[in-house]
């Protein structure tokens, strides 16, 4: 089941936005969680995941862009999206920039638009959670291809960056 988060200080409008997406997405098996208060919906991103996060914009404690920077620290696969009734260039172009959202939609939307962004923003996911697991994945044969000295050096290396490097001089020694 793919799970949205909608994260808005007015209560009025997360109510709204919950009940259209319930009743536009009813078939398409999405569980969506609503909170009025950034924090809580920051604490509750870190409890578990979320396919995709719809903050507004100017939200007392912590902003939208503030949250969705955050969520991108602790969830880099969880597609981040803004609502806002902020139409300026330099407000959408810092959360584009901070937060790496994916959708800019203004407020009051439009629920065509906002429909279409959601189902776009989950084939986003999908590509980044793939992205993520050919990652680990290729990371994994590499670890395995490694001989049991190459494992021991990056651990050491790791624990005393240069230790491992050597010097030589011009004649072929060994420079202390």
């Amino acid at each position: 089941m793919r799970r949205i988060l909608l994260v808005d200080d007015e209560v009025n409008v997360l109510n709204a936005l919950v009940r259209a997406l319930r009743q536009q997405l009813a078939i398409e098996h999405l569980e969506i969680e609503a909170f009025s208060n950034p924090l809580d919906a920051l604490q509750r991103c870190c409890e578990c995941n979320f396919d995709i996060v719809i903050s507004d914009y100017r939200m007392p404690e912590l902003s939208g862009v503030d949250l969705l920077h955050t969520l991108k620290e602790i969830a880099p696969c969880t597609v981040r999206m803004m609502l806002s009734a902020s139409t300026e260039f330099d407000t959408v172009r810092s959360a584009i920039a901070e937060a790496q959202v994916f959708r800019y939609i203004a407020k009051p939307w439009q629920m065509p638009e906002l429909l279409e962004a959601i189902r776009q923003a989950l084939v986003q996911r999908d590509a980044l959670v793939e992205q993520q697991l050919l990652a680990d994945q290729q990371r994994r044969w590499r670890d395995a291809m490694r001989t049991p000295q190459q494992i021991e050096a990056a651990l050491l290396d790791e624990e005393e960056p240069g230790m491992l490097e050597v010097k030589w001089g011009p004649n072929g020694e060994i420079v202390l």
